[in-house]
């Protein structure tokens, strides 16, 4: 007689819990995910809200920038689907409409040749040489560090020392991102282009390893997508295919602690009741989830953490008429060294530098009635750095709105429904530090040196805290890395 399948339980039923999910079911295991919201998400959860016209908007709320589809791909492949069965992309042309404080600006492609002649006409042929230069240099980087690190087990830092590791040391991995960056880019607007990217690793330009341009090709060489039906429509297709294959999914259910015989945890408890388990998921921010295990971890204590940023989710009335009619509008300050010594040194930026994203204009349902539905995101620093922040949270909020009004006029008036969501809330959701970015990826808490996904035998962790870090196809690649994990385990090899 067979013997019954393991019991996997999953905490959390955000991507990166639905892709250990998953990727669970396609090795057989019997899967539970428990979520304590009342929707699947997490961060990336659906956020319906009704304006005071009455008009509902439907609004994303976190993350909103979709690269390496490939990856969300292998998801819904690890259970037999397609994923276009259940989730239509989009690719974004242009990628993002980058503006200046000069007045100009310069719509970012992932295709090289448009690229090249856009940046020609901006800032002259020898800035269109270094693109093309930096297109090369950032593909071979790529491709020497994803297979063998990104998306591979950190064991330890022995296991490192690779042929692999020789080569992106050879590309300059581990020197400065902004000085490598200053040797395809003489022009600033240019060198902000291809590395303010640093900020979603937590780091300055100038102190973020070369080895983070990878970020800056998922995003203008590879390209970046859309789901139809916002970001939310991620983990709700991933929900549907992992139901689909067996899956239970639970919402409602806050997991308090775990249960343990033999020295190995054999279920987790909520208010609702127990689960049994043999492996255990906790996509917990790292904090979070030890405290979850009844652990402790200096080392995860005291790490340092990203700046973290406030949101506006928006929706806007028809009369909103100098709306931005591309997905993605980056908008760059004067100041450029300084908004990092604001966001690292616990000050608000005194000249922001900020994300404007417009899923209406990709996708007109997002909004009723010819209306608008918008996601601005600016910078702050966190709670470690800046622990005042709520006494300055109602001035902040006007001082975001005077700075889009600047820039879009009629913006205030048309405001008609919102969503804030600041350090505050991100702390109520569980993110230390009040941050949605987790560890900063500093070399000491990168790669083996970071929150490792291996707590303890049959226990995994998953999500931006853990391996390989921070942005969605990280994530989605850390709930596969999990699984993988506990089924080399399970059978036995080196996982």
């Amino acid at each position: 007689m067979a013997s019954r399948p393991a019991r996997a339980v999953v905490v959390g039923a955000g991507l990166a819990g639905l892709s250990a999910a998953l990727h669970l079911a396609g090795a057989g295991r019997q899967v539970t995910v428990l979520e304590r919201a009342d929707a699947v998400g997490g961060l990336a959860a659906r956020c319906e809200v009704t304006g005071a016209s009455g008009a509902a908007y439907r609004l994303d709320c976190g993350p909103t920038v979709l690269t390496m589809p490939e990856i969300l791909d292998d998801c819904f492949a690890a259970v037999g689907e397609r994923r276009a069965d259940r989730l239509a992309l989009t690719r974004l042309d242009p990628a993002y409409r980058a503006h200046f404080a000069d007045g100009t600006s310069l719509d970012l492609t992932s295709d090289p040749t448009t690229m090249a002649r856009r940046i020609g006409e901006l800032a002259g042929p020898a800035e269109a040489d270094g693109y093309r230069r930096w297109v090369d240099w950032v593909t071979r980087l790529h491709d020497a560090e994803f297979e063998p690190f990104i998306a591979a087990q950190m064991g330890s830092p022995a296991a490192m020392l690779t042929p692999a590791l020789a080569k992106v040391v050879a590309l300059g991995g581990f020197s400065s991102l902004a000085a490598r960056i200053e040797r395809f880019f003489s022009d600033p607007r240019l060198q902000r282009c291809f590395s303010f990217q640093a900020l979603y690793a937590g780091l300055a330009p100038q102190q973020a390893r070369a080895i983070y341009a990878v970020i800056g090709y998922l995003d203008l060489v590879a390209g970046v997508w859309y789901p139809q039906g916002g970001m939310a429509a991620v983990p709700e297709a991933m929900a549907a295919a992992a139901r689909a294959s067996g899956v239970e999914i639970v919402t409602g259910v806050e997991v308090t602690g775990v249960r343990r015989a033999a020295g190995r945890v054999t279920g987790v408890v909520a208010a609702q009741g127990d689960w049994p388990c043999d492996e255990l998921v906790v996509t917990l921010d790292a904090p979070a989830a030890l405290r979850l295990l009844g652990r402790h971890s200096r080392r995860v204590a005291t790490r340092r953490h990203s700046p973290s940023c406030v949101v506006l989710a928006a929706g806007l009335t028809p009369q909103w008429r100098t709306a931005p009619q591309v997905h993605h509008s980056m908008h760059f300050g004067t100041a450029w060294h300084e908004v990092f010594d604001d966001l690292l040194g616990g000050r608000l930026m005194r000249d922001p530098s900020w994300l404007l994203s417009m899923p209406s204009a990709t996708d007109p349902g997002a909004a009723p009635d010819g209306g608008h539905a918008a996601y601005l995101l600016f910078p702050t620093p966190n709670l470690d750095t800046m622990p005042s922040w709520e006494r300055d949270r109602a001035a902040y909020a006007e001082h975001v709105v005077r700075t889009v009004e600047r820039r879009y006029p009629g913006f205030a008036d048309a405001l008609d429904a919102s969503r804030w969501l600041t350090p505050t809330e991100w702390a109520a959701q569980g993110l230390a530090a009040g941050t949605p970015f987790a560890a900063a990826h500093t070399v000491a808490q990168t790669g083996p040196f970071r929150t490792s996904n291996q707590v303890e035998p049959g226990v995994v962790l998953a999500g931006a805290s853990t391996t390989p870090g921070v942005g969605v196809p990280m994530v989605l690649l850390s709930g596969r890395l999990a699984a993988q994990r506990l089924c080399a385990a399970e059978a036995g090899g080196r996982p």
